[in-house]
């Protein structure tokens, strides 16, 4: 049986493919695009392009589809079953051509409907789209960031928490996996219908991004690295407005979003930039984790399960190893809503199977490489390019040499990666020794960072360079928390250390990815450091790289040395 999963919104859409419990291929919009965060408009209400990308990956057409498994987000005017006024109103926009694309759960509150196939017009959307047999199946927001932490997780008991700005009206959710059966702790569809009220933290966060001068739901990675620059002098100010309840919910005292979005900038207009970041960084923490650990508490549970935007936040993830009584904790590497198409799917599959069959099925991840593999086509693309020169013999080698001599090296290699984060097939290398590669690399990527690059390690070196453990390693092989890195080594791989001591580190294996693997110990064999540095392939405000004309034209304007593919090396001769 093959399920589609589609998340539909305003940013960060995505698509992904499940052949039962086989997740074949998952894509966000914004590598297809080049538009960063990239997401529906009223031109197109589906992420077409990556649902297209999917089902093409797999060989499938759009008829081969059992079941479509959604996100109730945002959906044209015309995909509704409506009546009365509202129908004469769709009316009068197919006839004028018009478009809008109000979310799903606006209309549900509208409809007063908990269902949303109730207003859904099932047979237009199997005709429009042609997925002619195709079930259509709707997920809750929260739950679907969730269960795809726990699905992937290694351990059977565990708190599921999600957190985000907002998501089926709910900021915050929480459930306790027992052998995969949940229990529902809040966050449920109970609040579907309820007035959204001003608490989010995530929400929060943004505001301060934007008045710190960044972008909202783009830039927040640049406060959690500013934050370690500064003092949280007005943590207490903003605290003071939040409150962790006795069951772990979180609560504010705000009226509205206005107000807490002008809260935000009266208080960041009083600090330096990064007095602001470490304020607002230190409440996250600190709230997040009182709420974590009385969750834990009550449930009497130690493994954490978690998933959703605010979990972007590596240092938050830290501090819940660090200071929650968790023994060990996950984080879903598409955190974000980009992961929301991976979640439908495994809620429609927990429902039709039952937890005792789904239980069976759970795994954990081996990687992310999910996306389309261009191997076949590079060496063809790059003889466009007459400047480029290609070396077959010894690439590794040549790379390796290249890299110990300062250069910067990309890997083209296999599948895209989904998620944030680049892990060794849409990666930029270089050598972790000299702290001023990080400037280098910035300024030909057009990028102003605020954190170091991080650092790649051989999984048989890890614990020695880095304070990783049981608790905290399987989530580092996703690059998804940060750890001290060990005083020894902070000399030695100044380029990966932040300013505070710590870095966020990817453990490699040769199994996960045999050539990453092969370029990261032949730099070990030749100067004794199992680390590189590892950044994305990409300039700033655009998304990572897909395809073989995006690497090469990065190649040709210099901003990187070489691109090092299965076979060959590539340069500008």
């Amino acid at each position: 049986m093959y399920l589609l999963g589609i998340h539909n919104s305003a940013h960060d859409a995505a698509a992904c493919l499940f052949c039962d419990y086989q997740l074949m291929a998952a894509v966000s919009l914004e590598r297809l695009t080049r538009k960063k965060g990239a997401g529906v408009c009223a031109e197109q209400e589906l992420p077409i392009a990556a649902i297209d990308e999917c089902l093409e990956i797999a060989g499938i057409g759009r008829a081969d589809i059992d079941v479509v498994c959604s996100t109730r987000d945002h959906w044209e005017f015309q995909s509704y079953a409506l009546q009365g006024r509202l129908r004469l109103k769709q009316k009068i926009f197919r006839l004028l051509r018009q478009k809008r694309l109000p979310q799903m759960t606006y209309m549900m509150q509208k409809l007063g409907v908990s269902n949303a196939l109730d207003i859904f017009d099932v047979d237009s959307f199997r005709t429009r789209y042609g997925f002619d047999k195709a079930k259509i199946y709707f997920a809750n927001h929260h739950f679907a960031h969730g269960i795809a932490a726990y699905f992937y997780s290694p351990f059977d008991d565990g708190l599921v928490f999600t957190t985000d700005a907002c998501g089926d009206n709910v900021a915050y959710s929480a459930r306790a996996a027992r052998r995969s059966v949940f229990e529902m702790l809040f966050g449920s569809d109970a609040s579907l219908h309820a007035r959204f009220p001003a608490h989010s933290l995530g929400n929060l966060y943004g505001f301060f991004t934007q008045a710190l001068g960044f972008i909202m739901d783009r830039h927040e990675g640049k406060l959690t690295g500013l934050s370690a620059f500064g003092e949280a002098k007005a943590a207490d100010e903003i605290k003071r407005h939040f409150r962790v309840e006795e069951n772990g919910e979180i609560s504010a005292d705000f009226p509205s979003h206005d107000a807490m979005r002008k809260f935000a900038f009266d208080v960041a207009r009083q600090l330096s930039r990064q007095d602001a970041a470490a304020s607002v960084q230190s409440v996250l923490e600190e709230l997040i984790c009182e709420a974590v650990e009385k969750l834990l508490r009550t449930t009497g549970m130690r493994s954490l399960a978690v998933a959703g935007g605010v979990f972007a936040n590596v240092r938050l993830n830290r501090a819940l190893i660090d200071t929650t009584s968790a023994d060990r904790i996950f984080i879903f590497p598409a955190m974000g809503d980009e992961g929301l198409p991976v979640g439908a799917c495994l809620i429609y599959l927990h429902e039709r199977d039952g937890a005792p069959t789904w239980q069976k099925q759970r795994r954990c991840l081996e990687h992310v490489y999910l996306g389309r593999n261009y191997n076949d086509k590079f060496a063809a693309a790059a003889r466009g390019y007459p400047k480029v020169v290609r070396d077959s013999t010894g690439s590794v080698d040549k790379a390796v040499e290249a890299l110990i001599a300062g250069r910067v090296v990309a890997i083209y290699a296999g599948r895209m990666e989904y998620g944030p984060r680049a892990l060794g097939n849409r990666s930029i290398l270089a050598s972790p020794v000299a702290r001023e590669i990080n400037d280098s690399i910035n300024k030909r990527l057009d990028r102003s960072e605020f954190m170091p690059f991080a650092p790649v390690v051989l999984e048989a070196h890890a614990a020695e360079v880095f304070d990783l453990h049981e608790g905290n390693s399987y989530a580092a092989r996703f690059m998804t928390i940060t750890c001290a890195v060990r005083t020894p080594w902070r000399d030695r791989i100044p380029a990966v250390v932040h300013v505070d001591g710590s870095a966020r580190p990817q453990v490699i294996r040769e199994s996960d990815n045999p050539l990453y693997f092969r370029v990261l110990s032949r730099f070990h064999e030749e100067t004794g450091l199992p680390v590189l540095v590892n950044t994305s392939f990409n300039v700033h405000e655009e998304p990572i790289i897909d395809t073989p004309d995006q690497a090469l034209r990065a190649l040709v304007d210099g901003r990187v040395d070489y691109i090092l593919t299965q076979d060959s090396l590539y340069s500008i001769g």
